[in-house]
């Protein structure tokens, strides 16, 4: 199945507009109101269930090896998780899980 420039377009245009009113209704509508303690608190949690959303496919199934979990990704997963419940520290965790990962893969190579 191809899709014209127009219809591509059009996906786009549509798309734009509508990220544009899920933030509009926070930014714009409800920006300079005060918010429930109840909402508050639920927004905090948005960035740790997006983050593992987005990274949970690529250690899970990476394109790399054809959609196949394999040890350097999911050790180096294990290792960010663990740096970062231990040391509370987001730098640290990257910086190990992304060093994990390295040395990982050019031991497996």
């Amino acid at each position: 199945m191809t899709m014209g420039n127009a219809e591509i377009w059009t996906v786009i245009a549509l798309v734009a507009i509508g990220t544009y009113l899920i933030r509009f209704s926070f930014i714009g509508l409800i920006g300079d109101r005060d918010l429930p303690p109840w909402v508050l608190r639920h927004l905090r949690y948005t960035p740790v269930a997006v983050l593992p959303g987005l990274v949970a496919p690529l250690v899970l199934w990476p394109e790399a090896t054809g959609g196949n979990p394999d040890l350097p990704r999911l050790m180096a997963a294990a290792v960010t998780v663990l740096l970062g419940v231990m040391f509370k520290n987001l730098l640290l965790a990257i910086l190990g899980g992304g060093a994990t990962l390295f040395v990982m893969l050019q031991v497996m190579a």
